[in-house]
């Protein structure tokens, strides 16, 4: 696998952070190189938090990029804070629940995809996996993990949530699996503004 450069962004409490960790668990558990830095700043108190995601199958030579192969925006406040990661080969994905201002999408783009995860999360399964529905769209737009291995470092994660409700288990799997599919789909079709 070449060297994949995601930066996730959203409101603090969304998930974003939870879903990095996971990623990189999933990718270092496949043996892969990964790296996942966090920015925490304001986000507690309701900013936006961004987690900055690397995997490859080779040495990774600096922790910090300045262009990402793929953003994901979960909040309109989102969007113009990761512009600036965004160049010509870049996926830029958003949650097409939200209106976005044409003036805060980047000016460089490979792509411009809107999903809408929340309205997904919210009307077919739950709220609270709305990130990850988010973590199975970055596998669906990567493969920057099997979904296996992503199952794997989730019930890592969780298990011991899973044990006490054993149908989190299934409602998250079904998440995961949802926003793959969802991305796929996304790719297939082009995307759209």
């Amino acid at each position: 696998m070449a060297l994949v450069r995601i930066a996730l962004a959203g409101e603090g409490g969304q998930g974003v952070q939870s879903v990095a960790e996971i990623l990189a668990e999933a990718a270092y558990d496949e043996g892969k190189q990964t790296i996942y830095i966090p920015n925490f700043g304001l986000e507690q108190r309701g900013g936006v938090s961004i987690a900055f995601i690397q995997a490859s199958d080779e040495r990774i030579g600096a922790p910090k990029f300045n262009k990402a192969d793929v953003v994901i925006a979960l909040s309109e406040r989102a969007v113009s804070r990761t512009a600036t990661y965004s160049d010509s080969n870049t996926l830029y994905v958003y949650d097409s629940g939200f209106k976005v201002d044409e003036e805060d999408y980047p000016r460089e783009y490979k792509q411009i995809i809107g999903l809408p995860a929340l309205e997904t999360a919210n009307k077919e399964l739950h709220p609270r996996v709305f990130n990850i529905i988010i973590m199975g769209a970055v596998i669906g737009l990567t493969n920057m993990v099997s979904f296996e291995s992503a199952k794997n470092a989730l019930e890592n994660k969780l298990g011991h949530k899973f044990e006490k409700n054993p149908e989190l288990r299934d409602l998250n799997f079904r998440a995961l699996e949802m926003g793959k599919q969802m991305a796929e789909k996304s790719l297939q079709e082009g995307g759209a503004k």
